[in-house]
C-alpha cells in the first residue's frame, strides 16, 4: 500500500511543469494537497487537492496556506535566469516567507534548489554535495541563498529541509550536457515522496538527477531518505553525445548556458579561488 502523509502537503509553484507533474502523481497516490501559484492552475483539479492563487511575497497568505501542513514542497520561484529585480521578490523574500511558515507549523521543507547554485564549477570536476556554492546567475544565487536559509532555520529553529539540486527535469534530455544532469519526472516524484515520508531528514542536500553514468555529482544525503534513481539518460547517449553548443563558456562549466549570459571575462573563471593570507 502506498504511504500517505498524515497531514496535508503544501505545494508552491503548482502551476509550473514540475508542480503539475507532482500534483498529478501525488494526488493519484491519495495525498491531500494544497496547491498555490501566482498563475492559475491549468489542469483539472484532483478531488483531494485545493488551489489558491497567491504571491510568494505575500507572507500572510503563505502562513494561512501552511496551517496544519506537515510538509511544504517549495517549487515556486522565478525559475529561469532573470535580472536581479525580478528574482528578488519570489526567490529571496519568498523563501523567507516559506521558512517562517514552516517554523510556525513545525513543518518540513523540500526545497527545489538547482544545479545553477554550483554552475561555475568546471565539468572536469566531480562534486560532492558539500562543495562550494558557485552560482552562475542571479537565479542560481537565489538557490544558494535558499540553501543557506535552510541551514539557518535548521540550526536555529530545528526546521528540517531536504534541498534538491535539480539538474534538467523534462520528459527527455535534449543535448549532451543533459546526459549528465537529466532527472526524469518519475525519479522526481519518487524523490519528493521519500523526502516527505522519511522519518527524519535534518538538513540534507541531494543531487536531483537520474542514474546517469556521465554525471558530475556523487556523494550526497540520499541514504537519509532511502532514495535511489531508477531511470537514466544513458539511453539517449547515441542521439545526443555530439549535440554541443559550440560556445566555450557553455561547454566549460556545469551550469551551461546560464554561465554565458553577460559573461565579460576574457578568459575562464579560475577553477580555484584565490585566498590571500593577511
Amino acid at each position: 500500500m502506498t504511504e500517505i502523509p498524515p497531514k496535508p502537503v503544501l505545494l508552491t509553484g503548482a502551476s509550473g511543469a514540475l508542480g503539475r507533474a507532482l500534483t498529478a502523481a501525488l494526488s493519484a497516490q491519495g495525498w491531500t494537497l494544497r496547491l498555490t501559484d501566482l498563475a492559475p492552475f491549468p489542469d483539472r483539479l484532483p478531488a483531494n487537492a485545493s488551489f489558491t492563487r497567491a504571491d510568494l511575497v505575500d507572507g500572510v497568505a503563505l502562513l494561512r496556506l501552511a496551517e496544519g501542513c506537515g510538509t511544504i514542497l517549495h517549487f515556486g520561484a522565478t525559475s529561469i535566469d532573470r535580472p536581479f529585480g525580478e528574482v528578488l521578490g519570489p526567490n529571496i523574500q519568498g523563501v523567507y516567507h516559506i521558512y517562517e511558515a514552516a517554523r510556525r507549523e513545525g513543518a518540513r521543507v523540500v526545497f527545489a534548489s538547482s544545479n545553477h547554485a554550483i554552475g561555475f564549477h568546471e565539468r572536469a570536476e566531480t562534486l560532492d554535495a558539500d562543495c562550494d556554492h558557485r552560482p552562475d546567475s542571479f537565479y542560481g544565487l537565489s538557490k544558494a541563498y535558499g540553501e543557506l536559509m535552510a541551514r539557518l532555520y535548521w540550526d536555529k529553529h530545528g526546521v528540517e529541509t531536504v534541498s534538491l539540486r535539480i539538474g534538467f527535469c523534462f520528459p527527455e534530455p535534449i543535448d549532451a550536457r543533459m546526459l549528465a544532469t537529466w532527472l526524469s519526472y518519475a525519479d522526481l516524484v519518487r524523490l519528493v515522496a521519500r523526502c516527505t515520508l522519511a522519518d527524519r531528514v535534518g538538513y540534507a542536500v541531494i543531487w536531483a538527477n537520474s542514474a546517469n553514468s556521465r554525471s558530475w555529482w556523487r556523494d550526497d544525503d540520499r541514504s537519509v531518505i532511502g532514495w535511489a534513481p531508477q531511470d537514466t539518460a544513458d539511453v539517449f547517449a547515441g542521439q545526443l553525445a555530439g549535440k554541443l553548443s559550440g560556445n566555450p563558456v557553455i561547454e566549460r562549466y556545469q551550469g551551461g548556458a546560464y554561465c554565458a549570459v553577460d559573461y565579460s571575462r576574457t578568459g575562464p573563471s579560475p577553477a580555484q579561488l584565490f585566498r590571500h593570507k593577511g
